[in-house]
């Protein structure tokens, strides 16, 4: 038995309107809504037609349909068509067209024809109006101290989020653990995206997930670049005769480093490859910039101004 052509199934003619398409299938499909229909074959013929009505609705598929008929639609139009050439099959979520075109899901609801059937010219194709949108980005900041962010790092994060039934509408909340890979040398504002992972729901695309790096607060350093900065206190006697600073570095290692310059307020030591490493490249690193807060005595015996006059030019 041949299959019933779309046509057919909203008792339609070919020269049919857009208006016309819309009115079949408003009355068709409430009349054979299966919460208002409860005859054996009203399910199937509720979806075959809002299989009709979404081909006959969008320009593309119609025009397909139209020339090369199914097999045209389930294979794709020939190479060279202007039109729609992706092959195309419908996703039998009948629901979905229904609650689409009359934008809720009770069938007993006092239901109004459409806005768009009272518009003139073509309106938004069924097939732009079933294209769910992707909700907003979901940030959150994820803190790393830096010595996690020297070595690398796993963090395992737990999210709960709603996830969709198997009946297609209802949700329900659970739990779920994403693992964020740190890769030494990461910067702060590092964006780590996990797509698709905010909450599923009927009418929309679930939103990526993304946790930004942020630092925590250190004790004895922090970052500008790939390089890092330490700040230490001296004696104003070190400061002009020389001394040495020991510092413990954040993979662990205890650098004894020799200081002989005359110490200045501006004065910097710079230790080449003892800072981040950098991120494309863990094995290059910046390096270790150490800063001096000079310690100025709060005052000074006569006999002691005598012998540091003495002893400065």
């Amino acid at each position: 038995m041949p299959v019933q052509s779309y046509y057919d199934t909203l008792g339609l003619q070919r020269s049919a309107l857009p208006a016309d398409v819309r009115k079949a299938y408003r009355k068709l499909s409430l009349e054979n809504h299966p919460d208002r229909n409860k005859s054996i074959d009203a399910e199937a013929n509720f979806k075959r037609v809002a299989e009709a009505y979404v081909v006959l609705s969008t320009p593309d598929l119609r025009a397909i349909y139209d020339q090369y008929g199914m097999e045209g639609l389930s294979s794709g139009a020939p190479k060279g068509h202007d039109g729609y050439t992706d092959p195309w099959v419908f996703d039998g979520d009948a629901h979905k067209v229904f609650r689409e075109f009359f934008g809720t899901d009770n069938p007993f609801q006092d239901l109004f024809p459409p806005q768009d059937e009272f518009q003139l010219g073509p309106g938004p194709s069924v097939a732009q109006r079933l294209r769910r949108h992707q909700s907003p980005p979901i940030e959150s900041d994820l803190y790393i101290s830096l010595e996690e962010a020297f070595t690398g790092c796993v963090k395992k994060l737990r999210i709960t989020r709603k996830v969709l039934n198997d009946d297609g509408h209802t949700t329900t909340q659970r739990d779920k653990i994403l693992t964020v890979n740190v890769k030494p040398g990461w910067k702060e504002g590092t964006r780590v995206t996990f797509p698709k992972e905010g909450d599923q729901g009927p009418n929309n695309i679930p939103a990526d997930v993304v946790f930004v790096i942020k630092y925590r607060d250190h004790p004895r350093f922090r970052r500008k670049g790939n390089d890092l900065i330490h700040t230490t206190r001296v004696k104003l006697s070190d400061a002009l005769c020389g001394c040495g600073i020991s510092l413990l570095t954040l993979d662990g290692r205890q650098l004894n480093i020799p200081v002989n310059d005359v110490i200045t307020p501006a004065y910097m030591k710079r230790v080449p490859g003892e800072g981040m490493p950098h991120s494309k490249d863990p094995a290059t690193r910046g390096d270790l910039i150490i800063k001096f807060d000079i310690l100025f005595p709060a005052n000074l015996t006569d006999d002691s101004k005598r012998l540091i006059r003495a002893a400065l030019p």
